[in-house]
């Protein structure tokens, strides 16, 4: 598994206006789209490409374009739907695919309520996009989700990630598959509660109001 940590101006101002608790939803999710579009340049460095020629209005030429088969995003619902234009603004020819994951509050582990995704993914590049890295358990098994369909490799996306969590995926991933995490901050710890400390609170809350 590799780590990558966004190291950018604009990056650590956005996140910082992020986590502030009196930023409201509205400017809450704008400031996700623009954090999730400067993360998705990062994480879209290894993306598959290929020749092709064109004619510009005074020469042929060769250049690239995204190689087939397309790249796949998938964000975990439910907050990793704030995160999906960002990403599909620099990829606008991605097929879009979701993943239904819920933390359990009391085992802590994720527990899948909806897949929309192909049976065959072989070849794929993947895009996972979910705000948190907390303890890992969501994202071991969406990951685990990919793989098993046949995605060569899987890049994460997330706004935080805390160091036991990263540790669990990197436990869990081994050698079975191509990983990369792109974050925009690594945090301190997680609380008692599973938390990231110091975080940003809950982003889907955070991104869409309390559900009850």
């Amino acid at each position: 598994m590799r780590l990558h940590v966004a190291d950018h101006p604009l990056v650590a101002h956005k996140l910082t206006v992020l986590r502030n608790k009196e930023t409201a939803s509205p400017t809450f999710r704008l400031l996700v789209d623009e954090l999730v579009t400067l993360l998705a340049y990062e994480a879209t460095r290894e993306v598959a490409t290929e020749p092709h020629t064109i004619s510009t209005p005074v020469a042929e030429t060769i250049g690239t374009r995204i190689a087939d088969p397309r790249p796949l995003v998938v964000p975990i619902l439910r907050a990793g739907l704030g995160m999906l234009d960002g990403m599909t603004r620099l990829l606008p020819t991605a097929e879009v695919g979701f993943l239904g994951m819920q933390r359990n509050e009391e085992t802590l582990e994720a527990v899948t309520y909806a897949n929309r995704l192909p049976d065959d993914l072989t070849g794929r590049q993947c895009f996972l996009v979910d705000p948190m890295l907390a303890t890992g358990g969501t994202l071991v098994a969406a990951i685990d989700f990919l793989l098993k369909r046949g995605a060569r490799d899987v890049t994460v996306v997330c706004l935080l990630a805390a160091p036991e969590g990263l540790e669990v995926l990197e436990k869990a991933v081994g050698d079975r598959g191509d990983v990369k995490v792109v974050v925009a901050a690594v945090d301190e710890r997680l609380d008692e509660n599973a938390y990231i400390i110091p975080g940003l609170g809950d982003a889907g809350d955070r991104l869409y109001g309390v559900v009850d």
